[in-house]
């Protein structure tokens, strides 16, 4: 039997605005509300209002929370400041990512995990699992919070108009309570778009009220509602990694080159060490496929799962792909053999339905937007 998909609390207001909506991990969530690469412009020259209520909350409190969280993930969430964040990952016995995530440290002995919609469950089945013989507790949050994002270099100052929190003072990957609007939220400086920018943690009751004030302070700085097309758009752009794209379980963060996560150097054991040591000795010695960037020549857009190619051989695949707003071209990131890695590299091309289309190796990311 299907279920029907779950919805956030602005559902009603997505569909007045003449959204398309999607059926997300589970999540009916806007797609589009009219062209995504007016809402991608939007966000990389002015800025875009998102509804991420779909993103899984969990809440890790007690006097060995850290002693949970250091020993469930593979980051050192001891040296998290009260305040500040972390990109992390959980991993599988074998290594394996099971989803990254992000860390806030709320409080002395308060955390939150926020994971993908579509690990959220596993995520926290996980952790609580792992929370045996912890002083900790673990809570699903995920009704508790609905989440906003104001996206791109226009969102200090729409956010500023709403609020009276320290916004300059609120560094990258730091979050703070305030008021914004009148409603009380979580102010954190995070998100997923390449551009600078907020997320805002509000209670699922409020979250009318903050989108409405948003649009509002927004609407003379070009603000304008965005989906999740253009969101993925942006972020590979910004050579940012999706889960079950980037990162499977098939995957280890050293196959994904994303190893710097992993501190071997924190106290304590920590579920998939072994594996993982064993995972950094090999990209060490034998390196994996590597992740790249690849632009097209041509105009044909690539997309997950189509082979990489050169001289004939299959020598990668594509994760993710699609056009590029940005830089006007069709744009993929893929595993390839390490010895077509190098930017520059020639002859790679990539299987379009048999037809081999000639592609740029480029370092990732493909945009940078200017501090």
């Amino acid at each position: 039997m299907s279920t029907a998909p779950r919805l956030t609390a602005l559902d009603a207001l997505h569909r007045s605005l003449g959204a398309t909506m999607t059926d997300f991990a589970g999540w009916d969530m806007p797609l589009r509300y009219a062209s995504e690469r007016d809402e991608h412009v939007a966000v990389r020259t002015k800025a875009g209002l998102f509804d991420l209520s779909h993103m899984g909350e969990i809440t890790v409190t007690g006097p060995q929370a850290v002693d949970l969280l250091n020993f469930a993930l593979v980051g050192n969430i001891g040296t998290v400041s009260v305040g500040r964040a972390r990109y992390t990952m959980i991993c599988a016995e074998d290594g394996g990512i099971l989803d990254d995530l992000i860390v806030y440290r709320l409080g002395e002995t308060e955390y939150m995990v926020v994971a993908n919609a579509g690990n959220a469950q596993l995520v926290l089945d996980t952790i609580t699992e792992r929370a045996g013989g912890f002083d900790a507790e673990v809570r699903d949050d995920r009704d508790a919070y609905a989440l906003l994002a104001v996206q791109g270099p226009e969102s200090p100052a729409i956010l500023a108009a709403v609020t009276d929190a320290d916004l300059d003072g609120l560094k990258y990957y730091a979050g703070l309570p305030g008021t914004v609007a009148g409603v009380p939220a979580l102010i954190a400086r995070t998100g997923y778009t390449g551009e600078d920018g907020f997320e805002l943690f509000v209670a699922p009751g409020h979250a009318e009220q903050l989108w409405r004030a948003l649009t509002e302070a927004g609407a003379s700085r070009g603000l304008i509602p965005c989906g999740l097309s253009c969101r993925d758009t942006l972020r590979l752009e910004a050579g940012m990694p999706l889960y079950g794209h980037e990162l499977t379980t098939a995957l280890t963060p050293f196959d994904a080159g994303l190893g710097r996560v992993v501190k071997f150097e924190k106290d304590g054991d920590f579920v998939g060490r072994k594996a993982l040591e064993s995972a950094a000795e090999r990209a060490e010695t034998a390196p994996p496929r590597k992740l790249v960037g690849l632009v097209a020549e041509g105009r044909r857009v690539p997309r997950a799962g189509f082979p990489v190619v050169a001289g004939g051989q299959v020598i990668g695949e594509v994760t993710s792909g699609a056009p590029s707003p940005t830089l006007g071209k069709p744009i993929a990131m893929a595993y390839v053999d390490a010895a077509h890695a190098t930017p520059g590299t020639e002859g790679v091309a990539v299987d379009i339905r048999g037809s081999h289309e000639p592609y740029e190796v480029v370092a990732l990311p493909f945009y940078k937007r200017r501090k």
